[in-house]
């Protein structure tokens, strides 16, 4: 490969990662990227997501704790930009990487600039490779016996266990500057003691299921139901995902169909006062929605029904919801990803076509 007129390989390379936290696997793949690149690009995914066990951290916080394992030198040549997931289509989530590097990208003398892709295994870059063909791969060796995943189950484990991991452990994975940063979130931070409450009640969960043959599947319903530029959901009232908005449903029964058991989380769960009949009118889709990691009972199906009620002047009624969550028509311009629970807003983005770039926060 002849090098750039920079005198580097590239003139901008480009690394994807949730970076939950940046660990010094992370920092490798980086360092690299900027002794072959004039300009190095890292798109931070899962951004504005609620905070939950498997993202921790916002995209604020992530892009602090990478700036600040760098100096200022590097930290010139270095862009860090939030990537929304879009976990139901490929197609979106390619075209928003693509725009973000396009508008980041700074031209070379003139010339459209060289463009790679640097991952930190060579199966995950040969997959980045087959989504974006017209960029050359890079492969970095992996940093083995480092996991993001394995870091943050030893912070949220329990307070004891995040004590000792960070006295102990910390040091062989993660930068300095990320390893203070823990320490203050894990002594002053409420969210840390959220967490600590999620953890705890999917421990409980685990343990009731621990003695079946197989590891179980869960088949829940959701509803998405819009009418007049507003779609209805609920505030939930205890963890996991306390506070956070919710597309109405739940488990079904043994004795139900599918879409029964939507229909009955509508009467039961909002009491919503729209006939049933207007309602199986009103049906404008379904679609399964499977992503392994969409919920933190383990792997959890949903089938969803999108209800296009006919526009009135008024929304229709919502008596109190069983269980002290509040229904609540919400505007489709006020819909934030990080305010709903789950794959939430993936769900109601499928049938409704929402934007999946909401800037630079």
């Amino acid at each position: 490969m002849p090098p750039t007129p920079s005198g580097y390989d590239f003139d901008c390379l480009v690394f994807i990662g949730r970076f939950q936290p940046p660990h010094l696997g992370h920092l490798a793949v980086i360092h690299e990227a900027l002794k072959r690149a004039r300009q190095v690009i890292v798109l931070v995914g899962s951004a504005w997501q609620a905070r939950s066990l498997r993202n921790p951290w916002r995209f604020e916080e992530r892009h602090d704790l990478l700036r600040s394992c760098f100096d200022p030198e590097e930290n010139a040549r270095l862009e860090i930009a939030p990537l929304l997931d879009a976990l139901y289509n490929d197609d979106v989530w390619v075209r928003d990487v693509q725009r973000k590097v396009r508008d980041i990208a700074s031209p070379s003398h003139g010339k459209l600039p060289r463009i790679g892709l640097i991952g930190a295994s060579r199966g995950q870059s040969s997959y980045y490779l087959t989504l974006f063909p017209q960029w050359e791969s890079v492969s970095v060796p992996l940093v083995e016996g480092i996991a993001a995943t394995q870091i943050r189950e030893r912070l949220f484990r329990s307070p004891s266990s995040a004590a000792d991991y960070l006295t102990t452990g910390a040091h062989h994975d993660l930068p300095p500057s990320v390893h203070h940063a823990l320490e203050a979130f894990v002594e002053q931070s409420e969210a840390f003691q959220r967490l600590l409450e999620e953890q705890h009640l999917l421990n409980q969960y685990r343990k009731a299921w621990e003695q079946a043959p197989y590891p179980p599947i869960f088949v829940t319903v959701n509803a998405v139901v819009v009418q007049s530029g507003h779609v209805l959901l609920v505030r939930r009232a205890a963890a996991p995902g306390k506070g956070l908005l919710a597309l109405p449903g739940g488990f079904i029964n043994s004795h139900e169909r599918l879409l029964d058991a939507c229909l009955r989380e509508l009467r039961e769960r909002v009491r919503l006062k729209v006939p049933e009949p207007v309602l199986k009118g009103s049906l404008r889709g379904q679609r399964l929605f499977d992503e392994p990691h969409r919920s933190w009972r383990g792997r959890t199906l949903a089938e969803a029904f999108y209800f296009a009620l006919r526009p009135e002047q008024q929304l229709p009624q919502l008596k109190p919801a069983k269980g002290g969550e509040q229904a609540r028509w919400v505007a489709l311009a006020d819909l934030e990803p990080e305010t709903l629970f789950e794959d939430h807003f993936f769900i109601i983005q499928n049938f409704l076509g929402l934007p999946a770039d909401f800037g630079t926060p």
